[in-house]
């Protein structure tokens, strides 16, 4: 058995498309390496071995989640390992390029690799002079490297030139070296879909792209070329790390609330999100509502399209895990959070609330309606139903005016698709419907091809 076998633990958070990781040190003590504010995986993994957090260290200032450094620091007394150029503002140790922390047998060195971030910091794992791996965060990723852009599209060339400089420093570690990325799959900070988590050095050097280009200047294009959107929590969450998230006291819970609560809180000002299936939400919903399911990619799309600073009210199907929204709702700085209606849809019908409806088409129902397609380009231009309206669903807030009437809202399965279908009910659109299922369920029911291209 290897070291990553024995002491190290990966642990993925499948809707963000991050890994955070928990190093056993061998004494009892860990080491916790860009956790997430929802510390319940970290913590099942530690009392599994009986182990305290003794370090956490964070590879950069998060745009995706809140960090749980401040929390592991309270909890456990584990000291705080970051950039001395992230200027936090709260008790850590800060580190400079090449400073060293001794783990006890083991020692993290810290190697400045800006790009990402200006202050962005990889961590070398060291067993003496022999390095183990290396914890690259939004460095050095699975076959490509993280977005330079979340500073600024005026500083995008800028920081992918330092990314440029920063990979090549990484690819010069021995092929051997481990590499442990904070982003992959799924992650907006730009990792290309299917990558595997981890890799080695040697990998890289052969497989990466961004690797592979001629020169600065063409890597800069290539990764630059390769940016899509990202959500829009990502300009607010830098500087909510850099100033530390508060800690939490106790385990978060969501009160239990009143039909005419919510009425009242709607009366407010509050958000309604209805966090129930798509078959639910299409069959009867709040009016007003926004759907957004219960999934692993909850977080995203309730940072990507609601406000942070306005009290939010749920709607749950009775067998959904509240404390699972709640968590993913706090790990992207969401606290406001009113409650939730207390016994669901059925209690708002029998209260004489009123519902509205929003129809499933299955994919050989949609004849020559306008269809719109809310994927991300990158989706849309890999195929999509021929004819369609794209609008990304993260711009539909400020673009529901450029959806045509009487639409088939499509994404790659329908959960998007009801969230975009909702938000354009909810600014005034009759006679939408939502495609069950996909482009590529469409492209089977009729015989027809998909079109490519934007």
């Amino acid at each position: 058995m290897g070291f990553v076998d024995d002491h190290l633990i990966s642990l993925v958070d499948k809707g963000l498309g991050n890994s955070a990781y928990l190093v056993d040190l061998g004494d009892g003590r860990a080491l916790a390496v860009d956790a997430s504010r929802d510390l319940r995986a970290l913590r099942a993994a530690a009392d599994r071995r009986g182990l305290t957090v003794a370090y956490a260290a964070d590879t950069h200032l998060h745009a995706d989640f809140l960090s749980g450094a401040v929390q592991l620091a309270a909890d456990d007394g584990a000291t705080v390992l970051a950039s001395a150029a992230g200027d936090r503002a709260f008790p850590h140790t800060p580190l400079a390029d090449g400073d060293e922390t001794d783990l006890g047998g083991l020692t993290l060195r810290a190697l400045a690799t800006p790009g990402h971030t200006d202050e962005h910091l990889s961590f070398l794992l060291l067993d003496g002079t022999r390095e183990l791996g290396v914890f690259t965060g939004g460095s050095l990723i699975v076959g490509s490297a993280a977005r330079t852009d979340l500073l600024g599209a005026d500083r995008a060339e800028e920081l992918a030139r330092a990314q440029y400089h920063s990979l090549r420093r990484l690819a010069e570690l021995p092929d051997t070296t481990e590499v442990w990325p904070t982003h992959g799959a799924g992650s907006f900070c730009s990792a290309p879909p299917g990558a595997e988590r981890t890799t080695t050095i040697g990998d890289q050097r052969r497989a990466n792209p961004l690797l592979a280009a001629p020169n600065e200047d063409a890597f800069v294009a290539q990764l630059l070329g390769s940016l899509g959107s990202y959500p829009a929590y990502f300009d607010r969450l830098g500087e909510a790390n850099r100033r530390g998230p508060a800690v939490l006291t106790a385990a978060p819970a969501l009160a239990a609330l009143s039909p005419a609560q919510v009425r009242s809180l709607l009366g407010e000002g509050a958000h309604l999100v209805d966090v129930r299936s798509v078959v639910d939400f299409a069959q009867g919903h709040i009016p007003g509502a926004i759907s957004i399911p219960l999934r692993d990619q909850f977080a995203t799309w309730l940072g990507w399209l609601l406000p942070d600073d306005t009290p939010i009210v749920f709607v749950a199907a009775p067998d959904q895990d509240l404390s699972e929204l709640t968590w993913q709702a706090l790990k992207i700085g969401y606290e406001r959070l009113a409650g939730h209606l207390d016994g669901g849809m059925d209690t708002w019908t029998a209260d004489g609330g009123r519902q509205q409806s929003i129809e499933l088409l299955p994919a050989d129902r949609i004849a020559e309606r306008p269809v719109l397609d809310v994927r991300q380009r990158a989706e849309h231009i890999d195929g999509h139903i021929p004819g369609a309206v794209h609008i990304e669903l993260g711009d539909l807030n400020m673009r529901s005016g450029d959806a045509p009437e009487g639409a088939v809202v499509a994404c790659g399965h329908g959960e998007r698709a009801m969230t975009a279908a909702s938000l354009l009910q909810r600014a005034g659109h009759q006679d939408l419907a939502v495609l069950d299922g996909g482009p590529a369920d469409w492209a089977k029911a009729t015989g027809r091809a998909l079109e490519e291209g934007a």
